[in-house]
């Protein structure tokens, strides 16, 4: 690797000084629905892409997408290179429920065919972790938030009451990768609304994260699963 490679503690560090200095920065992840809709006509033919059991589900519309999406996949390659911190799965990992050969392993063929390199990386399941950690929650309490995401009042609901209590002061349903641009632009509209954007959106939110900070300047984070820890207890 030639990138850093950083820990919770240091992500949440650079996380801490963006929303004190009022700085732009995003935080996205790769998984085996990133790395799917990345290797659409790239590493795979998309024929091998559409058989996979992730593309099954998503074309059924339970992943907020529908595939082959090459403008998701080109959007996703953008973001990638642009993000302060990309999230990606280490070899071995048994944290996803997906084959080895759609994690880590497809992840570098990709990094490879792209000549990708993140500016710093992490665990891809860093979202996971930051919500157990105490110095997460007081970095964002007082932060003004807005939640992008399918179940976004039921999410909002959950954080502005103890034990959370924070300043929600949006919640944006967001089901489809057809709201991304009305969602943007929205975001764009509203910069000085807002200071902190958590992304629940599966694929969507890795461009919609780095998008945000660019456009807006504000923080924005993928936050995937850990909106599940949040309302239900469990990331499944």
């Amino acid at each position: 690797m030639n990138y850093p490679y950083l820990d919770t503690e240091q992500v949440l560090l650079r996380l801490g000084h963006a929303l004190e200095a009022r700085l732009p920065f995003s935080l996205v992840r790769m998984g085996d629905g990133e790395n799917l809709v990345l290797a659409q006509d790239t590493v795979w033919p998309v024929e091998d892409v559409l058989k996979e059991r992730w593309a099954i589900k998503a074309n059924k519309g339970q992943k907020g997408l529908t595939l082959p999406n090459y403008a998701l996949r080109d959007a996703v390659r953008e973001a990638i290179g642009k993000a302060d911190v990309v999230g990606i799965l280490p070899h071995g990992d048994s944290v996803i429920n997906a084959p080895e050969y759609l994690k880590r392993q497809l992840t570098d063929q990709i990094f490879q065919y792209y000549s990708l390199s993140p500016k710093a990386a992490c665990h891809a399941c860093i979202n996971r972790d930051m919500v157990y950690t105490q110095q997460f929650w007081s970095l964002i309490t007082g932060q003004r938030i807005v939640l992008v995401t399918r179940e976004a009042e039921t999410l909002r609901q959950k954080l502005v009451a103890p034990p959370y209590s924070l300043t929600v002061v949006h919640a944006l349903p967001f089901a489809h990768y057809g709201y991304m641009e009305e969602t943007l632009q929205w975001l764009s509209d509203h910069r000085d609304a807002f200071d902190l954007v958590l992304f629940t959106c599966g694929v969507n939110a890795v461009v919609l994260a780095q998008k945000t900070a660019e456009l807006t300047g504000k923080v924005a984070l993928d936050f995937g699963k850990a909106a599940s820890i949040i309302t239900k207890g469990s990331p499944n």
